[in-house]
């Protein structure tokens, strides 16, 4: 528990440990966290998501701190705050695996043709290629939504999925081999969506670099919101095949 001769401002005026008051002291924290984190995870996270875990993460933090092991209250917060929020996206990660035999079954086609054709295909190409209906092709786009450039299962390895969240979310030291890694997937990521059919290379402008929804890419392009998901989600598939390469 929390050292009364310590932390003397953790206590209210009857000498219990005031909650609240440390929730709302540390709560800055948990912001801080969140958005280091979010700054390197796929636009489908939600920062609130992050918040709101990391804030039960400061909690159970406030619960178990015991001031007689020498360290410091912000250095504990910090570790069980991460450890809470990587324990949200190791969850929802695990839930989203429904939609990823679909997504590999669209990466392939996407793949095939490009060796094949020398250039992006179109949606009726993938579709035949896939043996179904470019109306099939199009619900199966709908359905895959909110998918994501990066997997924790695309790094190698039995323990890929901590590897790879230590290294892009967990671990905020200088890791040069991190760093010449990430600037890599970043340039492999930019000739990307270079090379997607030109109303792709809109979705992907407006969606990430302009921080617009779908309902107003959909606006600015004259089309349903549905069609900017299908859009988006053909143009992740085709992405996701380039960054295998980096």
């Amino acid at each position: 528990m929390l050292s009364r001769s310590s932390e003397p401002a953790m206590y209210n005026a009857k000498g219990r440990l005031d909650l609240n008051t440390l929730l709302k002291q540390y709560s800055p924290l948990v912001r801080r966290l969140a958005h280091q984190m979010i700054a390197k995870l796929p636009a489908n996270v939600e920062i609130d998501d992050l918040i709101q875990v990391g804030m039960i993460g400061l909690s159970d933090a406030l619960a178990r701190f015991d001031a007689s092991q020498g360290v410091q209250f912000e250095t504990f917060a910090t570790q069980r705050i991460r450890g809470a929020m990587l324990d949200e996206l190791r969850g929802n990660d695990h839930l989203s695996r429904g939609t990823r035999k679909q997504q590999r079954s669209i990466e392939g086609a996407v793949h095939k043709l490009e060796q094949k054709l020398g250039r992006a295909p179109s949606e009726g190409e993938i579709a035949k290629e896939m043996g179904i209906s470019l109306t099939e092709y199009q619900d199966m786009l709908g359905k895959v939504r909110g998918t994501q450039l990066v997997y924790l299962e695309d790094i190698g390895g039995d323990d890929g999925e901590q590897e790879f969240l230590d290294r892009h979310v967990a671990d905020e030291s200088s890791n040069p081999l991190a760093q010449l890694q990430d600037r890599r997937m970043r340039e492999a990521l930019v000739e990307g969506i270079k090379s997607l059919p030109e109303r792709e290379q809109y979705v992907m402008s407006m969606y990430y670099e302009h921080d617009m929804n779908l309902k107003e890419i959909a606006a600015v392009l004259g089309v349903t919101e549905s069609r900017v998901c299908q859009l988006h989600s053909q143009s992740i598939a085709r992405l996701r095949v380039k960054l295998r390469e980096y």
